[in-house]
């Protein structure tokens, strides 16, 4: 039996898509439905139900899916006990919000490499939303979201949360504690709409008292940055993206006697029984976020 053609049959039930399985593996959808036909020939029943459009198994099909993990389970245990490797890099597609991309994400990747020479990144920038449909959908191998994946095939971990500060110009705002009112009247800048931490800002006014204060919705860090760095507002931001640019641009972390929520970060990845690539490299993601925020607490002043 060839075990490409169960990994085909596999990723389409899975993904409950032949279109979403061929992008999975790199293939045709074509060769995609050729192999799960060779499959059926050579097994000598139906396992997709090709009388309507939805896509369904059949009563074998269900029964063979559940073999099929077993098969490529069994498939990896044997290169891992044998020392084999992949003829070809080690792809693994990775997608992120910036807010970790502005973080420990480089760093991280640094040390992925060293371990894994063979390593091949496919690295995606996006919203959270954006990501968790990706994984949902097998375009993605693992993702660092605000929000957890909900597919019953996904699994998700919590991560280091990140600290949320109050950035502002420097010669705007002085070392003194600012009250979130008067954060307030010099404008609010923070994500897009609907974000955890525009939700959360809108909450802390809330709860402060502060009424209908003017918040921009930006989807990028860099954006406002330089909006901050032009004068224009005051930006919720991760600390740890900002510490290292408060020493070359004139940015302030600005006390408040209002302290935002912390950034939940979210580690998803779909089960591969063929591969336990993601799930090792998600092990190292959660060290080295751990490692990196409490460094970063512990040393800045």
């Amino acid at each position: 039996m060839n075990l490409r053609f169960v990994e085909a049959f596999h990723w389409a039930a899975s993904l409950k898509s032949i279109t979403r399985a061929a992008e999975k593996l790199h293939i045709t959808q074509s060769t995609m439905s050729s192999r799960i036909a060779s499959l059926e020939e050579e097994l000598g029943v139906v396992l997709l139900d090709r009388r309507e459009k939805q896509f369904r198994l059949t009563v074998a099909g269900q029964r063979f899916q559940r073999l099929a993990v077993k098969l490529l389970d069994m498939q990896r245990q044997i290169r891992q006990e044998l020392g084999g490797n992949s003829a070809g890099p080690l792809l693994l597609r990775i997608g992120s919000i910036e807010s970790v991309v502005h973080n420990w994400l480089p760093a991280w990747l640094q040390e992925i490499r060293n371990r894994y020479p063979d390593f091949a990144l496919e690295l995606t920038v996006e919203t959270s939303p954006v990501l968790t449909e990706q994984i949902r959908r097998g375009a993605q191998d693992l993702v660092f979201t605000s929000i957890a994946g909900s597919d019953t095939a996904v699994r998700s971990r919590l991560m280091t949360p990140m600290d949320m500060v109050f950035v502002g110009h420097r010669e705007r705002f002085g070392t003194r504690s600012h009250t979130l009112e008067e954060l307030a009247a010099h404008d609010l800048i923070t994500f897009q709409r609907g974000s955890q931490p525009h939700q959360g800002l809108l909450q802390l006014c809330q709860e402060w008292g502060v009424i209908e204060p003017r918040v921009h919705a930006i989807s990028s860090i860099s954006a406002m940055v330089q909006l901050v760095e032009g004068g224009f507002g005051v930006a919720t931001l991760p600390r740890a993206s900002v510490r290292e640019l408060t020493r070359r641009l004139p940015l302030r972390i600005l006390r408040c006697q209002a302290q935002l929520p912390a950034l939940q970060i979210h580690a998803s990845y779909r089960e591969d029984p063929s591969s336990s690539l993601a799930e090792l490299v998600l092990d190292s993601a959660l060290e080295h976020a751990r490692r990196t925020q409490g460094k970063g607490r512990t040393t800045e002043k």
